[in-house]
């Protein structure tokens, strides 16, 4: 079972990515697993030098904050690609296993021509500018 940003691939220039893992409980476990959860709208921050998923859209409920586990040494990577001026951005929600990880990758925000490139590209090989 893998739960997609779709919305990620059209405003940010995705690099590296990484999986990591999620406290959860087992009401959100379940919400997971039976695909009540949305990733558009999420974002990663860096707090305390702790991972944490904001605005994770789980059933009927609104923006839940989720801790992310990591390594020190991946958070502190994260944390200097973020004084660069990237963004942490969910990409993808794994849950076909015992476990329910989520996959974040640093993201480059587009600018409104390159989302309009990305749009043409798109088109084209659909066949709708032959």
């Amino acid at each position: 079972m893998v739960t997609v940003n779709r919305q990620a691939r059209f405003d940010y220039f995705l690099g590296d990515e990484l999986t990591v893992g999620m406290v959860l409980s087992g009401l959100e476990v379940r919400a997971i697993r039976d695909h009540h959860v949305q990733l558009k709208g999420a974002f990663v921050t860096i707090r305390n030098n702790e991972l944490w998923l904001n605005n994770l859209t789980l059933g009927a409920d609104t923006a839940r904050n989720i801790k992310l586990l990591a390594t020190r040494k991946q958070i502190a990577s994260l944390v200097r690609e973020k004084v660069a001026g990237s963004t942490i951005v969910p990409v993808k929600l794994l849950g076909g296993s015992r476990h329910i990880k989520l996959v974040i990758a640093i993201g480059k925000g587009k600018k409104k021509y390159d989302k309009r490139e990305t749009i043409k590209k798109r088109d084209i090989e659909r066949g709708r500018y032959a």
